[in-house]
């Protein structure tokens, strides 16, 4: 199932895309009124929601997916957590050592943004940079899980530009300002049921920037895999739902260049992602002044 947020006068609704349109949720108390209330719902509140899916197609109850202005897939994520340097040709760009163990880092909520939303490229921000990622959404409470048994605990899944401001981010030894800054996390445009997607170590990956390609790869390149990365955190970090694993990047961001070609984001840029079974994130950068949004 593929799910989504889109806004409307009232605030963000919910809705299913299917073949014929997008079938909006109902309001009603019974339902759902956020996607981490959806997520907490579980496998009883999807079941239930593919039913009346089915019902509203067949009633022709259905709205233009270009029509709507997309909200992010999981708009209020109670922790987003992100793997850094998860694809060894990445890391070799980098020159930086293969990891011993997952680099972990987090971006907060004031990073989320959307599928279509322009995002604020402060004039701060002189190293902007992109970076194509499979993100996990956890659907079950996750402490001390096992491998074997850590992918039962995701909801699903969806693609995740983790924009970075580089020269922010090495500043320091920590890698916190230049990852967090407001709207350089956007994700969707649909968070994808995980019995839709199957293997998630094995999806093709792609982003584009203005129309050229820059990173091609598949998840089965990743360093530390989603099952091994989910059972890793929750030994240290208990995992809830609607909770955000950003899975790392593969070769071919701007940083990974050598210096004298490294042209960095800038106003107007268009970037476009694709991940097997996800769809395409598509954002435009759009500079700014240094004024806090």
């Amino acid at each position: 199932m593929k799910l989504l947020t889109f806004v409307t006068d009232d605030g963000l609704k919910l809705g299913v895309k299917s073949e014929s349109g997008v079938v909006e949720i109902p309001s009603e108390e019974s339902w759902p009124r956020t996607m981490e209330e959806l997520i907490a719902g579980g496998e009883r509140m999807i079941d239930r929601i593919d039913e009346y899916v089915r019902s509203a197609i067949d009633a022709g109850e259905l709205r233009r997916e270009e029509e709507l202005t997309f909200g992010p897939c999981v708009p209020s994520p109670g922790k987003i957590i992100c793997v850094g340097l998860n694809y060894r040709e990445h890391a070799a760009e980098s020159q930086m050592s293969i990891p011993e163990y997952p680099v972990l880092f987090n971006k907060f909520n004031n990073s989320i943004a959307a599928h279509g939303e322009t995002i604020p490229l402060p004039s701060y921000v002189k190293e902007g940079d992109y970076e194509v990622e499979l993100a996990i959404v956890i659907g079950r409470t996750a402490s001390g899980v096992a491998r074997d048994k850590a992918l039962d605990h995701v909801f699903g899944y969806c693609i995740a530009n983790d924009l970075s401001s580089r020269d922010l981010q090495f500043r320091t030894n920590q890698w916190l300002l230049g990852k967090s800054l407001d709207r350089f996390c956007p994700i969707g445009p649909y968070l994808v049921t995980a019995d839709e997607v199957g293997d998630p170590n094995s999806l093709e990956l792609s982003c584009w920037l203005n129309g050229e390609i820059r990173q091609q790869s598949n998840t089965s390149d990743m360093i530390f895999y989603c099952d091994e990365l989910v059972s890793y955190i929750s030994d240290y970090i208990t995992l809830n739902p609607g909770d955000v694993i950003l899975t790392g990047t593969p070769q071919g961001v701007i940083f990974g260049y050598p210096p004298e070609k490294r042209v960095w984001l800038k106003d107007g840029d268009e970037i476009a992602m694709e991940i097997d079974k996800l769809g395409r994130l598509e954002n435009r950068m759009r500079a700014r002044a240094g004024e806090r949004l």
